[in-house]
């Protein structure tokens, strides 16, 4: 009785009984069964040092060495959670602009680095110490999908409910490409360099994710497209939801209809608005808008984009609109294209510095709105669009329009580069 007794506290408390075992072994030779079996227990579990539990010793991983340069496929030492966190064998891995904008030089971030931060993987361990609610929430083998933002969970925003700016997230990962201890995951295994981490780090075949940044996802969703719920429409539903709050009946533009635009389509679709205005430059990307829900298309390079978005409401303007470039041109449309009291709403980056302009003057006297919206909420908002694209609603077939392989994502982000991806693509990690 009192072995079985044990045996349970084994399996909710594994990874510190496995500590204690390893500090107990360095300082006496009695051999005691029952400590040396919780010992092989955590190292099946969750993946022992070097590679133990069935884990390799070492990884790849796609790295970004400096502006306008290839990446390049390098080997890793397996890297290892912490408390709180878990290691995921990456499935799968989505191609956004904001890493783009990082490989361009547009957006300062330390160097060099693992990109990649919308991914779907299965978990494989648990950081000694997590506590038995993430362990139980995510056991190993979990099939799971990671947000870009991964909420620390204590910060005074994070205990608001704001995940989306929680202070740990830009003071350690953003601004200088670690978790949330300050310290990187990542080490080059040739020479034991560290290496930064953009959001996880999600372009190599392992990554290291603080668990409020993960949610299980269902078996009915399938790896690959199923990636870009951690970004591309993560960051659509922020700025539906939070930001801009459409409402049924709502008319809403989005300006720049690449994954992330694509995503503000559907899910303005699946909140009920009423006229959904697609604004882009090209024709092969409105026609395909239609299928996202987009009631109307303007092609900018062929028409002035304000006044046909009036003309389409009557001479208002919209309720919302979304701009999904960051582009100063397309910041002034934005704000230039909603009504009275309406909400124009920013999603897209832009290259570090960059100004917008606004009429000061309407801004005032027309009480517009102009809102800032980098994503959604990890916590409450990851698990909510896994039900929605469970259910069909946001429908992942029409969003991801093409796959890559993990030795192709130098090329998938050229092809990004140079226009050639409709929608969304990602990159498959086997």
């Amino acid at each position: 009785m009192a072995l079985a007794m044990v045996r349970r506290n084994v399996i909710t408390h594994y990874s510190k009984f496995a500590s204690s075992w390893s500090v107990l072994s360095r300082h006496s030779s009695i051999q005691n069964p029952l400590l040396a079996s919780v010992s092989s227990f955590h190292s099946q579990s969750v993946g022992g040092g070097g590679g133990g539990g069935g884990l390799p010793s070492y990884m790849r991983g796609a790295v970004f060495w400096e502006p306008n340069k290839p990446l390049s496929i390098e080997e890793f030492h397996m890297p290892r959670p912490k408390a709180g966190e878990v290691l995921i064998k990456t499935k799968a891995c989505g191609v956004c602009h904001s890493d783009l904008h990082v490989m361009k030089g547009e957006i300062p971030f330390s160097s060099p680095c693992v990109l990649g931060h919308e991914i779907t993987g299965e978990v494989v361990e648990h950081g000694e110490l997590s506590d038995s609610k993430t362990i139980e929430r995510l056991p190993v083998g979990s099939r799971v999908v990671g947000s870009f933002i991964m909420p620390c969970g204590n910060c005074s925003y994070c205990s608001k409910g704001h995940d989306d700016l929680c202070e740990a997230f830009f003071a350690y990962n953003r601004a200088k490409g670690t978790l949330y201890d300050g310290e990187t995951r990542l080490f080059l295994r040739n020479s034991g360099k560290p290496v930064f981490m953009y959001s996880m780090g999600g372009l190599a075949e392992y990554c290291v994710v603080p668990a409020n940044g993960v949610s299980v996802l269902p078996e009915s969703l399938p790896y690959p497209k199923s990636a870009i719920l951690g970004c591309a429409v993560f960051t659509a539903y922020g700025a539906m939801a939070h930001a801009a709050q459409v409402r049924p009946g709502d008319s809403v533009a989005v300006i720049g209809t690449g994954g992330v635009g694509s995503s503000c389509l559907q899910i303005a679709r699946a909140f009920g608005a009423s006229d959904i205005i697609a604004v882009d430059v090209k024709d092969e990307k409105l026609q395909k808008a239609k299928t996202f829900g987009a009631t109307h298309t303007v092609n900018s390079a062929k028409e002035d984009p304000i006044e046909k978005i009036y003309e389409i409401t009557g001479g208002k303007g919209v309720d919302v609109a979304v701009e999904a470039l960051g582009r100063p041109q397309t910041f002034a449309q934005c704000t230039l294209s909603v009504k009275d009291g309406g909400k124009a709403v920013m999603i897209g980056l832009a290259q570090a510095g960059s100004l917008g302009e606004v009429d000061i003057n309407r801004l005032v006297r027309r009480k517009i709105q102009v809102i800032g919206s980098y994503g959604g909420r990890a916590r409450q908002d990851l698990p909510k669009l896994i039900r929605l694209a469970e259910t069909g609603i946001f429908n992942l077939d029409h969003a991801v329009s093409r796959t890559y392989t993990f030795e192709e994502a130098d090329k998938a982000f050229q092809d990004l580069n140079e226009g050639k991806i409709i929608g969304r693509a990602v990159i498959e990690i086997k």
